[in-house]
């Protein structure tokens, strides 16, 4: 049964889109994530600086961004730092994308569509499904991604490809699912939480590139690896059993 609703936005008005851009140390990429969003669908674009030691929070700034600090540590973290800074004023959609240009923020319109047309309440931005450079998916997050939709499958019917970061979600159906992981967790959380909801979730194909600069939380590090490793198949299991 579906939880969804018709297209997002109402009465005819265009969704007010917010994006919200976690980072840590991506003083070299921000600007350029953040300039690269095509500004036309957006109202608000938030970076959520996750204890920075660079220059990430000037450099967002003079991008346009407005910047929320979360120092306490942790992918999830700045996520839900960023979704409380929003419900003063709640989006129609919020979107999420990195911010080390691994994704094409020019894609967002490819990801608002299935929304914009009342078609999905979650669209998950595919890596699996888009063009990838080489070398931008180690062998490592090519299998956790494999396990992980195996088991998003498995326990609870639901068909995707990928855990990609860059995804867009109707603000309402977000917070009906009750997020609450603060590490490497929040992307299967929410893929799972929206399933038991019975949330419509789409993919669209998105290019992945290799990180241009500084080095990845997760592939990068043996200890994002295990983290992750460890994190994520529980993350699914908890959630399914309704933690």
């Amino acid at each position: 049964m579906s939880a969804g609703g018709g297209p997002a936005g109402g009465a005819g008005r265009p969704p007010r889109v917010d994006v919200v851009i976690p980072a840590r140390d991506e003083e070299e990429s921000i600007g350029r994530v953040v300039e690269s969003l095509p500004q036309a669908f957006l109202s608000r674009v938030i970076v959520v600086d996750n204890g920075s030691r660079d220059g990430t929070v000037e450099a967002a700034r003079r991008a346009g961004a407005s910047v929320v600090g979360e120092p306490r540590r942790g992918y999830g973290a700045a996520c839900l730092a960023g979704l409380a800074f929003l419900r003063s004023r709640p989006p129609d959609v919020v979107v999420f994308i990195d911010g080390d240009l691994s994704e094409d923020p020019a894609q967002l319109p490819d990801l608002l569509a299935p929304i914009v047309e009342g078609r999905a309440d979650l669209v998950i931005g595919s890596r699996a499904l888009g063009e990838r450079e080489p070398g931008s998916l180690g062998p490592v997050q090519a299998l956790g991604n494999w396990i992980a939709t195996r088991m998003l499958a498995v326990l609870y019917g639901a068909r995707f490809t990928d855990l990609g970061p860059f995804r867009a979600v109707r603000w309402e159906a977000l917070e009906r699912l009750g997020m609450r992981d603060r590490g490497f967790g929040w992307t299967v959380e929410m893929q799972a939480r929206a399933a038991r909801a019975g949330l419509r979730c789409a993919e669209v194909p998105v290019r992945h590139r290799r990180r241009r600069a500084g080095r990845s939380k997760v592939a990068g590090t043996l200890g994002g690896m295990l983290g992750a490793g460890w994190k994520i198949p529980f993350t699914i299991l908890r959630v399914r059993l309704g933690g």
